[in-house]
């Protein structure tokens, strides 16, 4: 089978996936946006990747702007044609596309129709629900209006999808409302990149660099927006000032707001350090005592922090600040794999991490079920064969066995 796989964000586990399938002997492709500054997976052909594995970073004349309403949608108009050419020129027998801006979703699943390509929705986020909820606050009515439009092109998107991948449960209410049917949702959770991501001691090459090997700390990684809260680490900088320090390895503009908290207000164990390569990632978790994750309430409906899946990967105790429903608080809570508080308790937030501080039994004991989580649940072979399942499915107009 001939398979196009784009994830705009470029994410590990997606090239997991791409690389899984190639070794089953599909001829695939994977894409992403070359000029998105997120996490990163191995997005580079290796020694011992198979002939029929390639991977293409889609550029764009300008860097993106995200800041930028009006220039962001733009850009992602000019993505979604990059990646449609892409399609046109492959001419792959599948494609299953996730992570990508509504507008450029729309380019690709164009491109599928014209191409002759079945297209599966695979759905990271509600991303026209996110926007709606964006502009709304942002604009008012003239803001609902542009998110109602959003919302439009996104469900047409799904009612043209051939097959679609929702990552929890929450998802397929939804999903299904905007398909039409049942039938075609397929619910796969996310996973972690096992294969790349293992326990490494604490003092290790990497903590070494840094000066972190024999110190107590709080470690934040991935992408830190303005919907990650970015406020809960100032207040735990201070709280465990002189006790610990609170590491972040990231990019995003939630890292300028603490640049300016750490100088205005003296915070010397507030550590910010940019993304690391990937290939650095396992030292870099094994260097903390307490993985963080932080997720706003509004943005809990639509957005899973699939930095959780690393943290289990990694063995570490997790202190999670996200709304109850969400997947993630889901996993830590039934799994014993750490701290799950309300996004909007910031007293229950400095609870919880003074709790994990001080209880070091409770920090092994979180960590050995985290990563024993991972070990059962992250294997790339059995993903697979689900996410091949719904690629029978979708080429052949729902006629196989589903494996949900």
């Amino acid at each position: 089978m001939k398979i196009f796989v784009h994830d705009y964000a470029g994410h590990p586990f997606q090239v997991d996936l791409s690389r899984e399938l190639a070794l089953r002997g599909h001829e695939v492709s994977h894409a992403y946006f070359h000029g998105d500054l997120g996490p990163k997976g191995k997005l580079a052909r290796s020694a011992t990747d198979p002939a029929h594995l390639s991977f293409t970073g889609v550029k764009l004349s300008r860097p993106y702007d995200k800041a930028s309403f009006v220039r962001r949608r733009f850009d992602d108009v000019a993505y979604g044609k990059a990646v449609a050419k892409l399609v046109h020129s492959d001419k792959p027998d599948i494609v299953i596309s996730g992570n990508t801006p509504t507008e450029a979703q729309s380019a690709i699943v164009n491109a599928c129709k014209r191409s002759g390509s079945k297209f599966v929705f695979w759905v990271q986020d509600f991303y026209s629900v996110a926007v709606s909820q964006l502009l709304r606050k942002k604009l008012g009515p003239p803001g609902a209006m542009v998110g109602a439009y959003y919302r439009f092109l996104e469900r047409r998107q799904f009612q043209s999808s051939d097959a679609v991948v929702v990552i929890t449960n929450a998802f397929s209410p939804l999903a299904s409302k905007w398909t039409g049917t049942e039938d075609n949702v397929f619910v796969i959770e996310n996973w972690g990149a096992l294969n790349d991501i293992a326990p490494h001691p604490k003092d290790n090459a990497w903590a070494r660099r840094h000066g972190l090997h024999n110190s107590f700390n709080f470690l934040y990684s991935g992408t830190l927006g303005l919907k990650h809260n970015p406020d809960l680490l100032v207040q735990l900088a201070k709280m465990v000032k002189g006790l610990a320090n609170v590491v972040t390895v990231s990019q995003g503009v939630g890292v300028t707001h603490l640049e300016q908290a750490k100088a205005e207000l003296g915070l010397d164990n507030l550590l910010l350090l940019p993304l690391q390569p990937f290939e650095d990632l396992p030292m870099v978790l094994a260097t903390s005592d307490v993985a963080v994750a932080t997720i706003e309430p509004e943005a809990g409906i639509f957005s899973v922090p699939s930095k959780v899946q690393s943290y289990f990967c990694a063995g570490r105790p997790v202190l999670l600040a996200a709304p109850q429903e969400n997947l993630a608080s889901d996993l830590v809570r039934r799994n014993g794999a750490g701290l799950v508080v309300d996004p909007v308790d910031q007293a229950a937030f400095l609870k919880a991490a003074l709790r994990l501080l001080d209880d070091e039994a409770l920090r092994a004991d979180a960590a050995a079920k985290a990563r024993s989580f991972a070990l059962d649940n992250y294997d790339i072979k059995s993903v697979t064969d689900r996410f091949e399942t719904v690629f029978d499915y979708a080429i052949g107009s729902g006629t196989v066995e589903r494996k949900n």
